[in-house]
């Protein structure tokens, strides 16, 4: 079975410049976990959720406790305040963020002659969940896991197990 016959055609892409809030955006309403990132007509890398999630990170969060004294009781709203419109400001700043800066870059793609046998093979070295699928420089289609399980999941009688 080639990749060509289990693909996703015509994949829902984004352009390199696009603000990360975009993507998330296209990654919500689609129900889809990464997006090929386009400069014109090149792709040039890809964007995923996991690379999304990256630009949250926090850290580990500290073991210390602290307990306010009485007279801090009314400066912690205060400071808590603060906190909080840090917190939107540098959740506004990833949002603005573009694509390109987060992205996974050189992209690994693979061609729709390809059998899936080879993409399987590729997403598990790389430990990737999906390749963009190229004819020649031209993205065609890309193809996930899930993909690569109905392909082979497809080509099982199910008419044989249940004459046994």
């Amino acid at each position: 079975m080639l990749v060509k016959e289990i693909m996703t055609h015509a994949p829902v892409t984004i352009a390199v410049k696009a603000p990360v809030r975009d993507a998330a955006g296209l990654l919500k309403k689609h129900h889809i976990g990464g997006l090929p990132v386009m400069d014109g007509e090149k792709i040039v890398g890809i964007v995923t959720e996991s690379d999304i999630i990256a630009l949250l990170e926090t850290g580990r969060i500290s073991d210390d406790l602290w307990l306010p004294s009485p007279l801090e009781i009314i400066e912690v709203p205060v400071r808590e305040f603060i906190n909080w419109e840090n917190t939107k400001a540098a959740l506004a700043d990833i949002g603005d963020t573009p694509v390109e800066k987060v992205m996974t870059h050189p992209v690994i793609t693979i061609t729709e002659d390809a059998d899936i046998e080879e993409a399987a093979s590729i997403l598990l070295r790389e430990g990737i969940a999906r390749l963009p699928v190229v004819r020649g420089t031209a993205l065609v289609g890309i193809v996930t896991r899930a993909d690569i399980v109905q392909g082979v999941g497809s080509g099982f009688d199910t008419s044989e197990e249940n004459a046994r």
